[in-house]
């Protein structure tokens, strides 16, 4: 019978840290792959998000191979270790959704709501603090996770009764940055300018907008115009960085007005 896929590549990954594999793979361990993970991830998110069909599947298998290499390492430490994560996985999965599996029906809103109970009482079984925050990585991206912050408190009714409100608080900061940028104190400078920042993504998620994927978005445009404005300064015999302000302002313009 033919092996599948995933039998496959567990035993390229048997072979590659085998007695006679690559003298690299040999010496990985799961703490030596995580800078690599968290490149391919980033790399996967990249090509989601650009929509890329054929980038999606090279990257997400990278990702793919990355977890498996490292349950594999674990699986020799721990027999079965693999696969008691996946059927982990699997049993966590039914238990977080007992309006599919269950009788329970819910909207969205409910959903989130369950899922975050049923995930702080898992936590109190394990003996972890089941606190509300718990659960939120520090290695997550700085934005990102202020936009988790916010919402986890959100959930606890640990937030602005109104958006006027918060609008305020967004006001205020802002005012409390320029007081800053006024001194010549840059840590003062540093902490008030995070403080806006993070009042910026409530904000932003309070009308349904994620910061980090905003950010995102506004990094490609810039990066798209930007290229295309060095395309075109070459197409003219134009070197960019000899050209006046005003004059890179005429070509962006004409950027801008062809493409988003």
């Amino acid at each position: 019978m033919e092996k599948n896929n995933f039998e496959r590549i567990i035993e390229v990954i048997d072979t590659l840290t085998g007695p006679d594999g690559c003298p690299w793979d040999k010496e990985q361990t799961p703490q030596s792959m995580c800078d690599y993970l968290v490149e391919e991830c980033f790399e996967l998110v990249e090509a989601i998000r650009q929509d890329d069909k054929s980038e999606i599947a090279e990257e997400l298998g990278d990702v793919l191979f990355l977890l498996l290499f490292i349950g594999r390492c674990h699986d020799r430490e721990i027999p079965d270790f693999l696969q008691t994560a996946l059927a982990g996985n699997v049993a966590k999965m039914i238990r977080r959704h007992p309006h599919v599996y269950g009788e329970k029906a819910a909207d969205v809103a409910e959903v989130i709501k369950n899922w975050e109970q049923i995930k702080k009482q898992e936590k109190a079984e394990k003996d972890k603090d089941p606190g509300v925050f718990a659960s939120l990585p520090a290695s997550l991206p700085p934005l990102l996770r202020a936009y988790r912050i916010n919402s986890k408190a959100a959930r606890t009714g640990f937030t602005w009764a109104t958006d006027a409100d918060q609008e305020k608080k967004l006001a205020e900061e802002w005012n409390e940055l320029q007081a800053a940028l006024a001194t010549d104190d840059a840590a003062a400078r540093e902490e008030e300018f995070g403080d806006y920042l993070f009042s910026l993504v409530e904000y932003g998620r309070r009308r349904g907008i994620k910061a980090n994927s905003a950010l995102a978005v506004a990094n490609s445009k810039f990066l798209g115009r930007f290229e295309a404005m060095e395309k075109l300064a070459r197409e003219r015999g134009l070197e960019l960085d000899k050209l006046s302000l005003e004059e890179m302002d005429n070509l962006w313009d004409e950027i801008k007005a062809t493409r988003r």
